[in-house]
C-alpha cells in the first residue's frame, strides 16, 4: 500500500527538488532576478538623470523664453517712446511751418497795404497836382502861369515823393 500513487508523486516531487538544488537553479534564479534588479535600477538612474536634464533644459528654456518677452516688451515699450517722440516732433515742425506761413502771409499783407497806400498817395498826388494847376491857371495872371505851375509841380513832386 505504500506504493500508492500518491507515493510516486512524492518521490518524484523530492527527486525533482534535490535535482533542482544540485543543479543550483535557485542560486542562478537568484542570480538572474539580482542581475535584472540591477539592470532595472540602472535604467532608473539613467531614467531619473535624463529627467533632472530635461528639468534644466526645460528651465533653461522658459528663462530664455522669460528674456525674449522682456526684450519684446522693452523693444515695443521703446517703439512706443519712439513713436511719440516722432509725433511730437511732427506736430511741433507743422506748428512751426504754419506759424512761418501765417508769418509770410501776414509779410505778404503787409507789403500789399504799403504798395496800395503808396499808389493812393501817388494817385492822391497827381490829383492834388492837377487841382494846383487848375487853380493857379484861375488866379494867376497868364504871364507867370507857366512859371509858378512848373515851380509848384517840382516841389509838390519832391514833397509827396
Amino acid at each position: 500500500m505504500l506504493l500508492t500513487g500518491e507515493f510516486w508523486v512524492l518521490l518524484g516531487l523530492i527527486v525533482f527538488i534535490g535535482i533542482v538544488i544540485y543543479m543550483r537553479v535557485p542560486g542562478m534564479l537568484t542570480k538572474s532576478l539580482d542581475e535584472r534588479g540591477a539592470g532595472i535600477a540602472k535604467e532608473l538612474d539613467e531614467a531619473r538623470r535624463l529627467r533632472e536634464e530635461a528639468q534644466q533644459v526645460l528651465a533653461s528654456y522658459q528663462r530664455k523664453q522669460r528674456e525674449a518677452m522682456k526684450e519684446a516688451e522693452d523693444i515695443v515699450a521703446q517703439a512706443k517712446v519712439e513713436a511719440e517722440a516722432m509725433a511730437k516732433e511732427t506736430r511741433d515742425n507743422l506748428k512751426a511751418q504754419v506759424e512761418r506761413r501765417t508769418q509770410m502771409a501776414e509779410q505778404k499783407i503787409a507789403q500789399a497795404e504799403v504798395q496800395a497806400m503808396n499808389e493812393v498817395r501817388a494817385v492822391a498826388a497827381d490829383v492834388a497836382i492837377e487841382a494846383a494847376r487848375r487853380l493857379i491857371a484861375e488866379k494867376v495872371d497868364t504871364s507867370r502861369d507857366a512859371e509858378i505851375i512848373e515851380k509848384s509841380i517840382a516841389d509838390l513832386t519832391a514833397k509827396l515823393h
